[in-house]
């Protein structure tokens, strides 16, 4: 059987030999927003030449002679790719867990990571996240029962794709309030990882509903999930501005891992 690193190398031989999209990614694509100088700033030469930036922490507790945990996270709709480094309190918490912590652009800053198969960057967002996963992977000593994968809006979308295009990798996931362009019944490819999922219930741009279906398909499918709706919260700050609520993911990473 086909290990999921060669098959994302097909993949990509696959996409380069048939051409990309023949849009232009935006000029301010690659833009960053974090000065925090726990961040790294990193970039590498895409299939089609485009350099593609991403970001890394580490903590200070690092050795490389021993596994550490990672948390990919992929971040909202038009955002910068280290903008969640950013979220009050995460690396802080990423710190005390010892976790490694990776931020993809996702190709551009609004590509969906694939979920939106019509979008002109569809696949190169989704295999952005992959080629980063693989560059980190690389270059640190990673715990391979010990990976996660976390989004926020349309990177809670994300993740539900990634999650399901590749189901072996992850340890646990989280979203908060995504914004999927699926049906609950992708849960079915993921229904043996546990998920976190936040919500708050003034939410203006993802409908409560919406994620309701989505908890309520997790318990038709017998998922292990924590599902936490918060209530006369907003879409974007109980969780970019509440250490509190950010620890509720790290939190929940902390206790579950591949056996």
């Amino acid at each position: 059987m086909m290990n999921i690193r060669n098959r994302v190398t097909l993949v990509l031989t696959t996409l380069f030999i048939a051409g990309f999209a023949t849009a232009e990614r935006a000029e301010n694509s690659n833009e960053r927003s974090n000065q925090d100088p726990r961040v790294l700033h990193k970039s590498y030469t895409f299939e089609d030449g485009e350099e593609i930036p991403y970001a890394v922490f580490v903590p200070s507790t690092y050795d490389k002679t021993k596994k550490h945990p990672l948390i990919v996270s992929l971040h909202g709709l038009g955002r910068q790719y280290d903008w969640l480094m950013g979220y009050q309190g995460f690396l802080d918490q990423a710190e005390r867990g010892g976790y490694i912590v990776v931020t993809p652009l996702g190709y551009v800053r609004d590509g969906w990571y694939g979920s939106r198969p019509k979008h002109p960057f569809a696949k190169q967002s989704e295999l952005d996240v992959m080629n980063v996963l693989k560059l980190v992977r690389d270059e640190y000593t990673i715990d391979e029962k010990r990976i996660y994968l976390w989004g926020h809006s349309m990177g809670g979308g994300g993740t539900y794709r990634i999650a399901s295009e590749y189901p072996d990798i992850w340890a646990a996931l989280g979203v908060v309030a995504p914004a999927p362009y699926l049906k609950p019944d992708q849960l079915e490819k993921i229904k043996h990882i546990p998920i976190i999922a936040l919500m708050g219930t003034e939410d203006k741009y993802v409908p409560l509903a919406s994620m309701r279906s989505w908890v309520a398909k997790m318990a038709e499918l017998g998922m292990q999930y924590v599902y936490v709706e918060i209530p006369g919260e907003d879409h974007s700050l109980f969780i970019s501005q509440n250490k509190e609520n950010m620890a509720k993911i790290i939190d929940f990473f902390n206790i579950v891992r591949k056996y």
